[in-house]
């Protein structure tokens, strides 16, 4: 007989992004490991993001529970002429240049929102839940944040019921970068801390994404603390041609203060000295792009190489993999971010494109990237190493040798973490 598991989660499709895809995959392998998978959503939710796509991905048997959301993000878009679906897609723009209506926005996010938008379907969906798992004979839920007001959800369910319960941590909570924009009181830090603090201490095991937040982590609570990363799927993609020119492509949202300058100096100095090098490069942007980025992009003259192409269905993304030259990763420089894996990094590692990626020092990303020999990892300080990189991975390009030689990738595929997610499951 198989053991039932309860998931409580927000994204999912027609939801777009990593997120999504990561408890997708899960729920996809879980039966191959004897376990049935029951999966809780909002009915109404407001997604920043769609891909329509990833509908038919969904197993046909899935049982899937949904209960009604009250959404703040629906009614503050009425007043704010779009700028609340940007900042829920984590686009935040500089302090200097947030209007009025931005800043009024971000202070009542953080402020009255503890821990996020969604806290307001945290009591329905605990008395709801109470009695399905009572009446389905459910013994382990799994909670996956952000937002991590879903966390919440499991840790009263946790007091009520005899349930084990799994925190899945997809993004740190209080580390997060983007917490220091939202303009938080002394008051309201102390809450959302005490609240992390709660869930980690109350949860049977905390699953994160890196060891970098698992660090952090074993700082706050003594519970066991498992690292399953994302990963890639084998995806049915056929034959890609590649790109003709020497392109760079990056897939995902590039924020404001993801906007490496050192790269797009290198480039302008590259473009200027080296005319064969002017004729061929072309910037692929494969999602949204910041208005501070592009704005930096015609500051170094880079504007007419420029190719914006938009959030695209998730396929479409891996074709855009295979067929870029280069795949830049581009993180946010600071000390919270050293722990952050995009989920694409998984699947730029099995597209035998080499990856060029910038961030922060003793990042998990360049760990991975070491060990798996997909790529060379820069510091946003690394000038002079990342225009070497950039000259011998086009004249690579040009005797038609570019190409990655990886190693090592079986461990990030979704059934193999699938495996170990089911271990601590059983």
């Amino acid at each position: 007989m198989r053991k039932k598991v309860l998931i409580i989660t927000y994204y999912w499709p027609p939801a777009g992004g990593p997120g999504v895809q990561r408890w997708l995959k899960f729920i996809k392998y879980l039966p191959d490991f004897n376990i049935e998978p029951i999966v809780y959503i909002p009915k109404n939710p407001n997604y920043p993001i769609i891909d329509a796509s990833l509908v038919a991905e969904i197993p046909k048997n899935l049982t899937i529970i949904k209960q009604p959301i009250v959404e703040p993000y629906k009614l503050a878009s009425k007043f704010s002429k779009g700028q609340s679906t940007t900042i829920s897609k984590g686009i935040i723009p500089d302090k200097k240049k947030q209007s009025v209506m931005e800043r009024l926005m971000l202070f009542v996010r953080g402020n009255f929102f503890i821990p996020d938008a969604r806290k307001k379907w945290v009591k329905p969906s605990v008395n709801y839940l109470s009695t399905y798992i009572r009446d389905y004979n459910i013994d382990t839920i799994i909670t996956t944040g952000p937002p991590h007001s879903l966390h919440l959800i499991g840790e009263q369910l946790k007091s009520r019921l005899d349930i084990k319960w799994i925190a899945d941590f997809r993004d740190p909570w209080t580390t997060i970068g983007y917490h220091k924009k939202l303009k938080l009181t002394p008051m309201a830090r102390k809450r959302h801390r005490f609240l992390e603090s709660k869930v980690l201490n109350a949860a049977d095991k905390i699953v994160v994404t890196s060891n970098n937040t698992k660090q952090n982590f074993l700082s706050l609570t003594e519970k066991p603390i498992e690292v399953i990363t994302n990963g890639y799927d084998y995806e049915p993609i056929g034959n890609v041609e590649l790109d003709a020119k020497f392109s760079l492509a990056h897939i995902g949202s590039l924020l404001s203060d993801r906007n490496p300058e050192v790269l797009w100096e290198v480039l302008e100095e590259l473009v200027t000295n080296n005319k064969i090098f002017a004729s061929m490069l072309q910037l692929n942007f494969v999602g949204s792009v910041s208005k501070d980025v592009l704005r930096s992009l015609e500051r170094y003259n880079l504007s007419q190489y420029v190719n914006l192409i938009g959030y695209v269905p998730h396929k479409q993304a891996i074709e855009h993999q295979k067929k870029s030259q280069v795949l830049l990763l581009i993180e946010i420089d600071s000390e919270e971010t050293k722990c952050i894996i995009p989920g694409k990094l998984f699947e730029y590692m099995v597209s035998s494109r080499p990856i060029l990626a910038i961030g922060p020092k003793e990042s998990d990303v360049q760990d991975i990237l070491r060990a798996t020999n997909t790529g060379n990892y820069f510091l946003y300080s690394d000038h002079d190493a990342i225009k070497e990189a950039v000259l011998d991975m086009f004249q690579a390009f040009r005797s038609s040798e570019l190409k990655s030689n990886a190693i090592g990738l079986k461990q990030y595929s979704r059934e193999a973490l699938t495996s170990k997610l089911a271990e601590l499951i059983n």
